[in-house]
């Protein structure tokens, strides 16, 4: 089946500190953003590659690919004022008939394994959405007041989210709402069944600046791991 990724990359790094959206920054001597696509390339370079940015960036990441002689196939599309406005004009782009990945564009440590994993499940059973368990414990606050809740009721949601093609694409013709927090509740919504499969505990979603040094760790062991295959 045709394979499309939709890389969703709208962050304005607030909690960064820093006045260049996160996903520009520099790791391992590139923008994150270029780790992102990279690893969607390597797992399947005749890949469908959908780039989703705020029009306000284009121009800055268009430079960033002359600077950094980053030539990998990619569309781009301007994003909209919500992810769920993004997503759905990234679907436009879509290969119908096929499977499509929804991807963070700070997720630059999602691993090829993943990829495929995701892919295979959706394409058995029209969805696939990776979750880790928590490794914290939690509480829930009501009011000023908390208490502890079990840990083992609770999963943690990453991307890439991944559909058979037709199915989010009609599921995205839903009015927005403000619980649309991901595509899983987009494609829920729709009365669709969502099947959950094993994410990984390293690919986080870069947010804040210790997860920078973390991420640099990361994809340098994961260089290396490639240079000796």
């Amino acid at each position: 089946m045709k394979k499309t990724v939709i890389i969703v990359a709208g962050g304005i790094g607030l909690r960064m500190n820093s006045e260049t959206p996160k996903q520009f920054l520099e790791i391992a001597g590139k923008p994150m953003l270029m780790h992102t696509i990279l690893k969607f390339f390597h797992f399947d370079q005749k890949m469908n590659i959908v780039l989703v940015l705020p029009f306000d960036h284009i121009d800055t990441w268009n430079r960033l690919c002359s600077q950094h002689r980053f030539t990998i196939p990619h569309q781009i599309e301007t994003g909209g004022s919500e992810r769920f406005y993004s997503v759905k004009k990234g679907l436009q782009h879509a290969m119908p008939g096929g499977l499509v990945a929804i991807h963070d564009g700070v997720r630059p440590l999602v691993q090829e394994q993943l990829i495929k994993d995701s892919f295979e499940a959706a394409a058995k059973f029209g969805s696939a959405i990776p979750v880790i368990p928590p490794a914290e414990s939690l509480r829930k606050t009501e009011g000023e007041s908390s208490y502890p809740v079990d840990r083992d009721l609770f999963l943690l949601v990453q991307t890439p989210q991944t559909f058979k093609t037709d199915l989010i694409a009609e599921a995205y013709e839903r009015p927005f709402k403000p619980e649309f927090t991901d595509d899983a509740t987009v494609f829920e919504a729709a009365g669709h069944t969502i099947h959950l499969i094993p994410g990984a505990p390293e690919n986080i979603k870069i947010t804040r600046p210790a997860d920078l040094i973390y991420a640099e760790a990361i994809l340098h062991q994961q260089t290396g791991a490639q240079a000796k295959r």
